[in-house]
């Protein structure tokens, strides 16, 4: 072995041996214990919110759970104390667009609790349509969703954040604010939004102690897809939808993200991308866009033609064909029945 080689392995080996160190460092800095913290939840009352809320209570914190429908926060509240018997759990009706809602429901938690320690922003709507049948209002739903309440929920919770050791925000992004997704393009572009608003608080609010985890899923079994829209040829966009969010091989279940996304917000951990299929789609993107770009474009094609009616929206649970649901679709089923998404 020469010397420019032995060289080279060496700076390698103290390369290696520098990350390795760093990160062990860094988690042991930044862990934290769930006991005794209050955390708040917008889009609480189902689906990965609800679900998030039953971790959380596991492992010994307080729950606030925020929602606009009154009913289904007093299902979620039900389904969290029964998940964790000792738990404390707190319903408060809002609408997270709405920031006056959204300071008397902070205001709320703090009063109830003395403290606020974590705040997951997990709000979302699931639009499905053609670029042909998305129209403005569309795009203007997205983004007061899921940037818009986002921001709502971190204005009014960082004076409180920034008293307390070890605070985090979690903003649950998605697969769909990485990369570009055909008839998804409303939904991408309030994901999108998030995702660089969640990257830059990130660094901003460090100097407070304070550690933001962006997380963007893949397909998730939540059992969501009775509950979102549909535009366009409604019933085959419901079809293709709700048929690849239930395949077990290309999604990941609500408990197992849940889990992968609590133990992330314990280390204060900057990034975290859910399920093998997602990771390779933004890597491959990143390392090769035009053919990428080229893909989705084909792919496009084989997706439903536009419709004609651009203003009617229908709800998963109305759009239902012979194959959905289906033996195909019966883990989001089950997943529905678990997590409040039930469509009534």
């Amino acid at each position: 072995m020469n010397t420019s080689t032995r060289k080279a392995l060496t700076g390698l080996g103290m390369g290696a041996g520098f990350i390795v160190s760093y990160n062990l460092a860094k988690n042991i800095a930044r862990k934290i214990s769930f006991k005794g913290r209050v955390v708040l939840i917008s889009g609480g009352s189902r689906g990965l919110g609800l679900v998030l809320a039953k971790e959380f209570a596991k492992n010994g914190a307080s729950v606030a759970l925020l929602a606009r429908d009154e009913e289904e926060l007093h299902r979620a509240q039900n389904i969290v104390q029964f998940a964790a018997t000792d738990a404390q759990v707190m319903t408060l009706p809002c609408d997270s667009r709405e920031r006056e809602q959204v300071r008397k429901a902070v205001n709320q938690v703090v009063e109830q609790w003395g403290r606020l320690d974590i705040v997951v922003n997990c709000a979302g709507i699931i639009a499905t349509a053609p670029l042909e049948n998305t129209t403005e209002e569309d795009f203007s739903d997205s983004i007061d969703t899921h940037f818009w309440a986002a921001y709502n929920v971190v204005e009014e919770s960082l004076p409180f954040l920034k008293t307390t050791r070890g605070a985090r925000i979690i903003n649950i992004g998605s697969i769909g604010g990485l990369i570009p997704v055909p008839h998804l393009a409303a939904y991408c572009a309030g994901k999108f939004a998030l995702e660089g608003y969640s990257k830059t608080l990130r660094a901003e609010l460090m100097k407070y102690g304070i550690h933001v985890t962006t997380v963007s899923p893949g397909l998730m079994r939540t059992g969501s897809a009775g509950q979102a829209t549909f535009k366009g040829q409604a019933r085959k966009e419901y079809t293709w939808f709700s048929i690849s969010s239930s395949l077990p091989l290309l999604t990941i279940s609500a408990e197992n993200a849940a889990k992968k996304i609590v133990r992330a917000c314990k280390y204060g951990k900057a990034e975290l991308v859910l399920t093998w299929p997602a990771k390779t789609a933004a890597q491959f993107k990143s390392l090769f866009p035009e053919m990428f770009a080229d893909i989705l474009s084909f792919v496009n094609v084989l997706l439903p033609s536009p419709g004609e009616d651009s203003e009617l929206k229908v709800k998963g649970k109305d759009a239902h064909t012979r194959l959905s649901p289906s033996i195909v679709t019966r883990l989001s089923e089950k997943a529905a029945e678990r997590n409040n998404e039930q469509s009534l």
